[in-house]
């Protein structure tokens, strides 16, 4: 049973206006999450300790320890007074291929290259995604504007990050958020293969930046189209323009701007 919440009441000294006064205000919280496959951590990185499931499947998948949800056996989350401890057993084929590239990695918040070995493994090709789906120009706006009002952790406390997932027929649907993007990304990576959503159908929405870990970790999942409040990275473009996604930033009221692979979004 994991106690932990995702923000706690933090007293404060507001100082406003020329004067000093006691208050409070909810802080998100942030702790080391282990994540443990048969018995031997694999990565451990500051997060928030929410939806720890879905961060344990989702991470799972993204980083290319497995495939499918059904190739983890099991998952158990532990409770220890350094943080919380995610335990996945997989089936046999994946703990052998774990074996070969197994690694400790300690991670800050929102790292999503810690522990790579070389170069060449920050360079991974991404798979490239293949999907038919065009989406309607102003329909995105529509899930840019559905967003904020489900960023409840964020309205909480100011200092997490989201990512959705969206269809045209039913609007926004699962939401994760951290005080890390990739993690939020993994976290909604795992609800969705826990889930019956078709990636192949909709969109990410993202509120933070693009790196190229946000686009290889989207290809991953299987989304054709990735949607963010900001800009994108030279990396992240290239990253897109391969995998087939169609890459929307720097997305506001008014519109947006398309880097890669605009048929998929019809104007009229």
């Amino acid at each position: 049973m994991i106690a932990n919440a995702p923000f706690r009441e933090q007293s404060k000294i507001a100082w406003r206006g020329g004067q000093a006064a006691s208050a409070s205000r909810f802080v998100a919280e942030e702790r080391a999450i282990a994540l443990t496959y048969d018995g031997s951590t694999y990565a451990v990185m500051m997060a928030t300790p929410a939806d720890l499931e879905d961060f344990g499947i989702g991470f799972t998948l993204t980083e290319g320890v497995a495939e499918l949800a059904d190739e983890i056996s099991s998952i158990e989350l532990v409770d220890c007074d350094s943080g919380v401890d995610v335990r996945m057993w997989l089936d046999e084929n994946r703990t052998r291929s774990l074996a070969a590239r197994r690694r400790l990695t300690i991670g800050p918040t929102g790292c999503g290259l810690c522990g790579i070995e070389s170069l060449e493994q920050a360079g991974r090709a991404a798979p490239r995604v293949a999907s038919d789906k065009t989406f309607r120009a102003g329909d995105l706006l529509d899930a840019v504007r559905a967003l904020p009002p489900l960023q409840r952790l964020y309205q909480t406390t100011r200092a997490v990050h989201a990512a959705a997932f969206w269809q045209a027929s039913t609007g926004i649907g699962p939401v994760r958020e951290d005080v890390g993007r990739h993690n939020a990304l993994d976290k909604l990576a795992g609800a969705l293969m826990r889930g019956s959503w078709l990636p192949s159908d909709g969109a990410v929405v993202l509120t933070s930046r693009v790196s190229v870990e946000m686009v290889q970790k989207t290809a991953m999942i299987g989304v054709p189209m990735l949607v963010a409040v900001s800009a994108p990275t030279t990396l992240a473009i290239q990253t897109a323009d391969a995998a087939g996604i169609t890459l929307v930033a720097i997305a506001r009221d008014d519109g947006y701007e398309i880097f890669t692979h605009p048929d998929r979004i019809v104007f009229s």
